[in-house]
């Protein structure tokens, strides 16, 4: 029976772990090699190889309701795209007030992890770990949780840029990246426009002479801000958006493009890709346009040869007198602390049942959690991984044979090849929403949406219509939270308090506008019911509907203030 769980690792993903092990009344000790919690989001000036790190300027791409953990809403005053300090500042708070803490290792370095000669019986584990002064000490634990992520190796292909070694002037990979100081006056060609590539090419251009932002695809790219100025991934991230996505994919995938192009045109902006909008993680970045357009950021293609300080692009255009070249070319995965063999790939995915576990154990006693992407936040997705996991380990769950999840795991990586572009560079992606609900069905956590609306219809409306939030998850089943109804139902005024630094007037003409909308809403919601439900099942929403439709939606006049 497993009791003992090594964590490691004390980023986001390995604080979940331990309290989802003290949930399932499990004893976690996490080892964390560096001397705090955080992980990735915790700024390093200088990090250390095999170590996460971040450049000083990153903010969140997620709102921060849409990242926080199912059972600890943020607090009400802190930005809705926190800088990576206070999403730090959220850690500490979650680890404080579950009291993790103490079951934390720090300045201690996972070396190896064997299984112990009887594992066909026991399960367990052998962890060699080595403190920060040399020390070594080898523990056994009955179960494993690696929570390491996916951003310390990074990946440097410099035999696609002839010429590179006989560069005159210096190359980095963007893990090196601190900030724009050393490169002002320079010229700056950034390679890969993923997140860090958009990200890096705006900062520098601030203070550079010139920047080009050298990609080989293209991208689709969006603004944290969205419609009406609220977050952008709290709009048209609901269930009935995904529904309508399922049934709809190409009229939806052009209502979306369509969208960002009235924005402004990828391509006229040298943006456009050749994939659709769902096929790929999009770039987030409320700066990029702006700088495009001003001239400070030059878009250029794929680079085809470096001589001397000139840069030579595969459209026959050179650019001379470069001072540096940083590499946005993403990130290699490794557990060179796991046996060889254990995790085996599956195309360019590992071979992990639900993106968890290793099928070929004869005991499903070592999960990896938090090793996963996707267009959406990675806080609710390794929450509840590890929420799964842990029922695994104590036997409330039971995994399929090793040839039914083999087979699984390749029907999956079959679905994400046809459905996703580049998967090569992103093999870890899921979609947001399926994923946690499959897991959810699994656990018996999943929200009950019919239950829900006929019984709390103001929660349920919200459930359907609103933001997939990840309170969802804990209004039934185990880990069940009695905050988990008010969380839903006070999301919004959490999404409006950072924003009254000053109340502003509002128009007489907006009052007009808004009890319109009311009225719509209210109507559309109405229709909607009666054709799903009966009269009787609808009798207590219908005495007084008025706001109540509105509100799930988005914030109401009283909620920003204005009345």
């Amino acid at each position: 029976m497993v009791r003992t769980v090594a964590v490691i690792g004390a980023g986001p993903s390995g604080l979940t772990s331990i309290k989802s092990c003290l949930e399932e009344g499990l004893e976690p000790t996490c080892f964390e090699s560096s001397e705090d919690i955080g992980g990735l989001w915790r700024f390093k000036e200088h990090p250390d190889p095999g170590r996460a790190n971040i450049y000083q300027s990153v903010i969140i791409n997620s709102s921060k309701e849409m990242m926080s953990y199912s059972d600890f809403p943020p607090p009400a005053h802190l930005p809705n795209n926190m800088h990576h300090s206070q999403l730090l500042l959220y850690l500490r708070l979650y680890a404080e007030t579950f009291d993790l803490f103490k079951h934390i290792v720090f300045q201690t370095t996972v070396v190896s992890v064997r299984q112990r000669p009887d594992f066909l019986v026991s399960g367990q584990w052998e962890v060699e770990t080595e403190r920060t002064e040399g020390q070594r000490e080898t523990q056994v634990f009955d179960a494993v949780m690696v929570c390491t992520g996916h951003f310390t190796q990074p990946h440097l292909p410099l035999n696609d840029f002839p010429g590179i070694e006989e560069f005159e002037g210096r190359y980095l990979h963007s893990w090196e990246y601190r900030s724009a100081e050393g490169l002002q006056g320079k010229r700056v060609v950034v390679v890969g426009i993923g997140n860090s590539g958009g990200d890096i090419a705006v900062d520098a251009s601030r203070v550079a002479e010139q920047v080009y932002l050298s990609t080989r695809k293209g991208a689709w790219v969006v603004s944290r801000v969205g419609a009406g100025g609220l977050p952008g991934d709290l709009v048209g991230t609901s269930r009935l958006d995904k529904l309508l996505q399922k049934l709809f994919p190409s009229w939806i995938t052009r209502m979306m493009e369509n969208n960002l192009n009235q924005s402004f045109d990828h391509r006229l902006y040298g943006l456009q890709p050749k994939h659709g909008f769902f096929a790929q993680i999009p770039v987030v970045n409320d700066d990029l346009p702006g700088r495009i357009i001003s001239g400070r950021v030059l878009i250029k293609p794929n680079i085809r040869e470096i001589r001397g300080s000139s840069v030579a692009f595969e459209d026959g255009s050179v650019v001379d007198k470069v001072d540096v070249v940083v590499f946005a070319t993403g990130y290699n995965y490794d557990f060179p602390f796991l046996p060889s063999g254990l995790l085996a790939s599956s195309s360019h995915r590992l071979s992990l049942y639900r993106n968890v576990f290793p099928p070929g154990l004869a005991r499903p006693s070592l999960a990896v959690v938090g090793f996963i992407c996707n267009l959406g936040a990675i806080n609710p997705l390794a929450e509840m991984q590890a929420r799964w996991a842990t029922r695994v380990f104590k036997g409330l769950l039971t995994l399929p044979s090793e040839e039914a999840m083999l087979q699984d795991i390749k029907r999956d990586t079959s679905t994400l090849q046809n459905r996703f572009a580049c998967l090569e560079r992103h093999p870890l992606q899921v979609d947001h929403i399926p994923y946690l609900d499959s897991m959810a069905e699994e656990l018996g956590v999943r929200p009950n949406l019919l239950g829900l609306l006929l019984r709390e219809p103001g929660v349920g409306l919200r459930v359907l219509l609103g933001p997939c939030t990840p309170y969802q998850y804990r209004l039934r089943g185990p880990g069940q939270w009695d905050g988990a109804r008010q969380a839903i139902l006070t999301q919004w005024e959490r999404v409006a308090q950072p924003f009254r630094t000053r109340m502003a007037a509002q128009p007489e003409s907006r009052t007009r506008a808004s009890c319109s909308l009311r009225l719509t809403l209210t109507l559309s919601g109405a229709v909607l019911l009666l054709t799903l439900y009966t009269r009787h099942s609808l009798s207590s929403l219908l005495s007084h509907p008025t706001g109540l439709l509105y509100k799930m939606y988005s914030p109401s006049e009283t909620m920003w203030g204005w009345k």
